[in-house]
């Protein structure tokens, strides 16, 4: 793979997670109730194997296409591509369970991370909380001492997709009081601990999503991932892996949505010739592809930097992130426009993708969280004599410090 194309096996693979996606996942999606975990539809991803992608380079195997975090990029858009349903209960399974592959004990990968693999279990990734959204390290969730190696956790978490419907939790807890980034441990909790519940949130566009409440819920050293004080480094590292995905999976709903313009205004009449040979339109479908592909590139750039552990992860996560969802929200309101109102009409693929492509630009981190981010990484790269790209190899874990400063923290809002 270049940094500019994807090699033949790469492109044959994509095909074919599309194909699969349409005959195999869509009609199961179609299937579930809005709103609600589809565990049918999870489980078929798990017999599928493609939630053993989310791991690949954990124990995962299969084809070079599928590695790392460009192949996480491409599963993603392909599936977005056509069945945005499938992309989202995938994402929701990596954001919940790769810490548990990252940082987990024998056990806890064991009882947790092998069903979650398989589609058996529903993972979530709780961190966001009424009061810390883009700032993470403000977290309020209290874990106050219960004896010895043992916590009770009091407080509430909220837009935590797949809650309350999820088996297991990855929750971000204050186990320090006043420490900021530094003070915050992560645990695995079980959804049926006593003292843990939760409600759902009716979104704009349906998704499994709703708040949890801690009433001295009581988890113990077992159920840490990580090390003491230092989950904010947990939360970092499975964010910093998956932000470029979430760019990809923008691409693909800009894709969609690019190929339904072409198709309809190739067809359609309008002032006596076809839409397509209208200059303005033209030129709006122009557009609206060059935009499409400069985000997919970048989108691949980040995930095969993060892949090759070089340095500025943070940087080229959050740009790719950035472009990408902005890209798509453009792409999309451009395609709804082309079709006009049939495609404001419920059921209509642009329909559909116009209420799905609003949420990815909040969350895992604002567009204006990512602009921070990137101005942040840019002057500190200044301040050291040296320009991001040429500083010294680093590994994605010591790209995410759990010194971080607040703004590289970012929500788990709805995903997908």
């Amino acid at each position: 793979m270049t940094a500019f194309s994807l090699d033949p096996e790469q492109t044959a693979w994509c095909t074919e997670l599309r194909t699969l996606a349409e005959e195999r996942l869509r009609p199961l999606a179609e299937k579930g109730e809005p709103g609600r975990v589809n565990r049918p539809l999870v489980a078929a991803l798990g017999e599928l194997g493609l939630l053993d992608r989310l791991f690949a380079g954990e124990g995962a195997g299969g084809p070079a296409a599928e590695q790392g975090a460009l192949g996480l990029c491409l599963l993603r858009e392909s599936l977005a591509y056509a069945c945005t349903e499938a992309e989202t209960a995938l994402a929701l399974q990596g954001l919940g369970a790769h810490p548990v592959a990252a940082y987990g004990s024998a056990r806890q990968r064991e009882q947790w991370l092998a069903p979650a693999r398989a589609g058996r279990a529903v993972a979530a990734f709780a961190l966001s909380e009424p009061g810390a959204g883009s700032d993470a390290a403000a977290l309020a969730l209290r874990a106050e001492p219960d004896g010895v190696s043992s916590w009770r956790l009091t407080g509430e978490k909220c837009w935590i997709s797949n809650a309350p419907e999820a088996d297991f939790y990855t929750v971000f807890a204050r186990t320090t009081p006043g420490a900021g980034a530094r003070g915050v441990t992560a645990f695995l909790v079980p959804a049926d601990r006593a003292g843990l519940t939760g409600t759902h949130l009716d979104m704009l566009s349906p998704h499994p999503i709703g708040a949890l409440a801690f009433d001295g819920v009581r988890v113990t050293g077992d159920d840490m991932l990580g090390e003491p004080d230092r989950g904010f480094r947990v939360a970092m590292t499975t964010l910093n892996r998956f932000r470029p995905s979430v760019g990809a999976f923008a691409v693909g709903m800009a894709a969609a949505a690019l190929d339904a313009t072409l198709a309809h205004t190739a067809q359609r009449d309008a002032f006596g010739a076809k839409l397509k040979d209208l200059q303005a339109v033209a030129h709006q479908v122009a557009e609206m592809a060059t935009r499409t592909e400069a985000a997919r590139l970048m989108v691949h750039a980040a995930a095969a930097a993060y892949d090759r552990g070089e340095p500025d992860i943070a940087r080229r996560a959050a740009m790719a992130k950035l472009i990408a969802t902005e890209t798509a929200q453009y792409v999309v309101d451009a395609a709804v426009q082309l079709h006009g109102a049939r495609a404001l009409q419920r059921g209509h693929l642009l329909e559909h993708l116009y209420r799905e492509v609003r949420a990815p630009r909040i969350y895992e981190g604002a567009s204006e969280v990512q602009r921070t981010i990137i101005a942040r990484e840019l002057y500190s790269a200044e301040a050291d004599g040296a320009q991001p790209a040429t500083s010294q190899p680093a590994t994605p874990e010591s790209a995410t410090p759990e010194s971080a400063t607040p703004e590289s923290a970012t929500p788990e809002e709805p995903s997908a």
